[in-house]
């Protein structure tokens, strides 16, 4: 076993159990009912999600109110995904890039047509700054049309290299404690403490990841609205 064997698919019997790991977070959530009492947790859920959506849709004009319902959802499955995968024996499927890329991709490219189709002449404004001097135009324009295409790159990489980056350093952060929790026992209690606090910034990370992503999708939106 090595220390990147924890990022590969789990499958039991030759059957991925990738899927199961992203739906298992959604049934973790309190289903609503048409009762007038609710329990706190249900309300809890309700303020946290109307938090979010009021979060991401204060940037955004009218016309990208319609968004709101993907880009909440989208938040919450994110949140709640990074946040399960800090639990022991879970496996995190947004440390696979295909999965990063396969949700960054498709709403990025929906972000771009939506303002093609409404703003044409703006969206490939954004290609060409004005006041350009003329013998920079092409290069420009090549610059800023490979910034475009680059951005769901990023996103799904970002994504991706921030939990994996956490999730390596915690192992070998305990690693290193268990090691020398026999030869060194205060080293091992310095190295634990460190784990520790990582652990904490690891789910502050996890819970800014999906904001940041989910952020970086109303944004490029707001461009194209």
């Amino acid at each position: 076993l090595n220390f990147f064997d924890q990022f590969s698919s789990p499958s039991l019997l030759g059957i991925p159990l990738v899927l199961i790991s992203m739906t298992f977070p959604a049934l973790l959530l309190p289903s609503q009912d048409n009762r007038w009492v609710t329990s706190r947790l249900s309300t809890l859920q309700l303020w946290a999600v109307n938090q979010i959506t009021k979060q991401l849709m204060t940037p955004l004009d009218k016309k990208g109110h319609k968004w709101a319902l993907i880009l909440t959802s989208l938040m919450v499955f994110l949140l709640l995904i990074n946040l399960l995968g800090l639990l022991p024996y879970t496996f995190t499927p947004t440390t696979q890039l295909s999965m990063s890329l396969a949700l960054a991709f498709p709403l990025w490219l929906a972000t771009l047509l939506t303002g093609l189709r409404n703003q044409p002449s703006t969206t490939l404004g954004h290609l060409l700054p004005e006041g350009t001097p003329t013998l920079l135009i092409p290069a420009l324009v090549l610059i800023e049309t490979t910034s475009l295409l680059i951005r769901p790159i990023a996103l799904g990489v970002r994504l991706t290299a921030n939990l994996t980056a956490g999730h390596l350093l915690i192992q070998l952060i305990s690693t290193a404690t268990i090691s020398l929790m026999t030869t060194m026992p205060v080293v091992s209690l310095l190295t634990f403490l460190i784990l520790f606090l990582l652990t904490i910034l690891e789910v502050a990370v996890a819970m800014i990841q999906a904001y940041v992503f989910v952020l970086l999708l109303s944004l490029y939106l707001q461009e194209n609205i």
